[in-house]
């Protein structure tokens, strides 16, 4: 068994000064460990996106009547708040959970050798979209589930779920200059297919903000807008968004594309039909709670589905040279 060394009031001093290099100095993670740690925050956030459709769905958006306690004397739920204040401070509870999540992926990024300063920037960027967003549900939950900042709370979540997505796959690949597998007019097909893929979800949080499911079991204001209108345009550009993915993967096979786009296209057109078919049983059916919950999840799947495709457009070889070490952590080596 390795000998573990003694930490001196030095290397103490050096972990309270700069954490992540002190850890970084003396430990290497396999390649495998930064990929599943990039995936454990990526998966928080669609769970995070599910249980928040929960607490939506259950009436539970004002169990916890205030914010950052739940209610003005306790800082967690009490008995007399019943199931819904345990299910919004369970959702509360979670955010915690997707911070270990994103901080584990902060160090894991932060120790590879060679140091990929783009990949820890990737995580540094879930961390303060997470910050950002629990104040905001915060904000939530004091302007008693306005629909408009409930909507940018949903949006920002997608925001995160972006860019996971693309630290997760960044960890698949090297740093070098990107190189296209596919001509230009095939990169703005996709660029099109995501503006018009975030339209769908923009929309897609209109309809909720108009629509019946206010979050609450009290009179909670709604978005002055007609909720079949608006659900109809957004099964409009859910087709748009089938009707290009379809014509991409035509012209992928048409071009002769590598296997990688393809494989993407392909996978986007499968949850594209799935969310498609429980959207409309959501929308026949009078809005169930349980197949409102489960659009929730297929969007957050559509959306990443959406950006996997645009990162297969180019491949990126790994670097021979290492991108040299912060002088912190360089510091630290050689103590």
């Amino acid at each position: 068994m390795e000998r573990v060394p003694n930490v001196t009031r030095a290397d103490a001093a050096a972990a309270v000064r700069n954490p992540l290099a002190f850890i970084a100095a003396r430990w290497t993670p396999d390649p495998r460990t930064v990929r599943r740690a990039a995936m454990s925050a990526l998966v928080m956030s669609v769970i995070i996106v599910v249980t928040g459709g929960a607490v939506r769905l259950t009436g539970s958006g004002l169990g916890c009547p205030t914010w950052p306690k739940c209610t003005d004397d306790s800082l967690t739920t009490t008995s007399e708040m019943g199931v819904h204040g345990v299910i919004e401070f369970g959702n509360r509870m979670l955010t915690y959970v997707l911070c270990a999540a994103v901080g584990w992926a902060i160090i894991a990024a932060r120790s590879q050798k060679p140091y990929r300063r783009s990949l820890t920037r990737l995580g540094w960027t879930q961390f303060w979209i997470v910050m950002s967003n629990a104040v905001l549900g915060g904000i939530v939950v004091l302007v008693g589930l306005n629909p408009y900042t409930v909507a940018a709370h949903f949006i920002a979540t997608s925001a995160l779920i972006a860019v996971a997505t693309v630290m997760w796959h960044r960890t698949r690949e090297g740093d070098a200059a990107p190189r296209p597998l596919v001509g230009r007019s095939v990169q703005q097909l996709v660029w099109v297919l995501v503006v018009v893929s975030a339209l769908l979800i923009a929309v897609g949080t209109v309809v909720t903000g108009a629509g019946p499911h206010a979050g609450d079991s009290s009179e909670v204001e709604r978005m002055p807008l007609d909720w079949e209108t608006v659900t109809k345009l957004h099964a409009v550009l859910a087709w748009i968004v089938v009707t290009l993915t379809f014509a991409l993967w035509f012209v992928l096979k048409a071009v002769d594309a590598p296997r990688g786009p393809l494989n993407r296209t392909r996978d986007l057109f499968l949850v594209l039909l799935a969310q498609g078919v429980i959207g409309y049983v959501q929308y026949f059916t009078d809005l169930p709670e349980v197949l409102v919950g489960l659009h929730m999840l297929g969007s957050a799947l559509v959306w990443i589905a959406v950006v996997l495709v645009l990162l297969s457009l180019r491949e990126r070889p790994e670097v021979r040279a290492g991108v040299p070490e912060p002088a912190a952590e360089g510091a630290l080596s050689r103590a």
